[in-house]
């Protein structure tokens, strides 16, 4: 019974979503984010990586409601900045939980 409860636990965590063509993608959610009284998620996708490039790297969309109360909308961010300063919050918030990489 515990190994039931532990597996719905973990899917509860998983979102899943669908890319430009139409097929699902799945992400795990790791955090929202508030930024200038807008909400963020921060999405690491769950299946593997297309190269190692992209391994580990996050998804941040921005969240949008629907017309349903119980569904939300997520749209992708074209704004760097947003990009940079919703990461940065992220970063800081789970500074001991994750090793994050500078690619500068």
């Amino acid at each position: 019974m515990d190994e039931n409860n532990m597996t719905e636990e973990e899917l509860d965590n998983i979102i899943i979503l669908n890319d430009e063509t139409g097929a699902e993608v799945k992400f795990e959610f790791l955090d929202l984010v508030e930024l200038d009284g807008e909400e963020y998620v921060v999405l690491l996708p769950s299946d593997e990586a297309e190269n190692e490039e992209e391994a580990g790297e996050v998804v941040i969309l921005k969240v949008e409601a629907s017309e349903s109360e119980e569904e939300e909308s997520y749209v992708s961010v074209d704004d760097e900045e947003i990009l940079n300063q919703v990461f940065e919050i992220f970063k800081e918030k789970f500074k001991d939980e994750f090793n994050f990489i500078d690619e500068d």
